[in-house]
C-alpha cells in the first residue's frame, strides 16, 4: 500500500474548490471531498473534480440501514470516487451491505475505511451520553476489528492510533489519519501536533490536510512540502 497526502477540500461552493484547484498544474492531489461541499454542489462534483485528473476521497461517514447504505454506496461507486467511508457504529450487517453496494459488477470497488469514534467524541461523553463504559482506546480497536471482518479495507484513526490498529489488524489494513500539520516555529508549545514525518514514523497509510494546505500562502509549495516529509 503506497503513502499518500489527501488535501481536505473543506470549501462551501465549486467557486472557492476550483479557484483553490487551479493552482494546482503540475500535480494532482488526491482530495476530500466532505458533506459541505458535497450537500452544497451534489453528485456533480465529485465528476467535475474527477474530470480534472484528481482521485477522490468522498467522506460522507454513512450511517444507517443496511439496506439503506447498500443503495446509497451503489449510487456512490457510480461516481468512481477513490475511498469513501462509514461509521462502524453501524454495525457489521450495515459494513457487508456497504460493501456490497460499492462493489461493481466487475468485482472492483473504491476503498472502503470506517469511522471508529469521532475525534470530538472524549471517553467521558462516550460513558454519559452514549452508554458505553469500555475504554476509548478499547472501543476503537474492536470497532476497527469489526471492519475488517465485515471486508472493509481501513479505518479513519488518529495518528497516534495508526500502530495500534495495524497490530490488531495486519499492516495491510489501512490507515487514514487527520489532524496532521507542519511543526514550524510559529506554532506554540501548548499546541501538540502531530507532524508529516511523525506520521509517516508511526505507521499512517494516508494522512489528511486541510488547513495547512488550504489556507497557505503557497498552497502548491505546502502540498509537496507535505508529501516530501510524508511520503519521501
Amino acid at each position: 500500500m503506497g503513502k499518500d497526502v489527501i488535501v481536505a477540500c473543506d470549501f462551501s461552493s465549486k467557486e472557492e474548490v476550483f479557484a483553490f484547484l487551479d493552482k494546482f498544474t503540475d500535480v494532482k492531489p488526491f482530495v476530500k471531498i466532505g458533506m459541505e461541499l458535497y450537500y452544497a454542489e451534489g453528485p456533480e462534483i465529485v465528476k467535475e473534480i474527477k474530470k480534472r485528473g484528481h482521485k477522490i476521497f468522498l467522506d460522507l461517514k454513512l450511517h444507517d440501514i443496511p439496506n439503506t447504505v447498500m443503495k446509497s454506496m451503489r449510487v456512490l461507486s457510480s461516481l468512481d470516487v477513490d475511498m469513501t467511508n462509514l461509521h462502524a457504529a453501524g454495525t457489521a450487517a450495515m459494513m457487508e451491505a456497504a460493501v456490497k453496494g460499492l462493489t461493481k459488477p466487475d468485482g472492483t470497488r473504491p476503498i472502503l475505511i470506517a469511522v471508529t469514534q469521532l475525534t470530538s467524541t472524549s471517553e467521558e461523553r462516550m460513558k454519559e451520553e452514549l452508554l458505553i463504559n469500555a475504554p476509548i482506546d478499547e472501543v476503537v480497536m474492536h470497532y476497527a476489528l469489526n471492519a475488517k471482518n465485515a471486508g472493509l479495507d481501513g479505518v479513519v484513526c488518529s495518528p497516534l492510533e495508526a500502530a495500534k490498529v495495524h497490530d490488531k489488524c495486519g499492516a495491510d489494513f489501512i490507515t487514514v489519519t487527520p489532524g496532521v500539520r507542519f511543526a514550524d516555529g510559529e506554532i506554540g508549545d501548548q499546541v501538540r501536533v502531530m507532524t508529516p514525518a511523525q506520521a509517516k514514523e508511526i505507521g499512517s497509510d494516508y494522512i489528511v490536510v486541510g488547513r495547512p494546505v488550504t489556507q497557505a500562502a503557497d498552497p502548491v509549495a505546502a502540498y509537496k512540502r507535505c508529501v516530501a516529509e510524508f511520503v519521501g
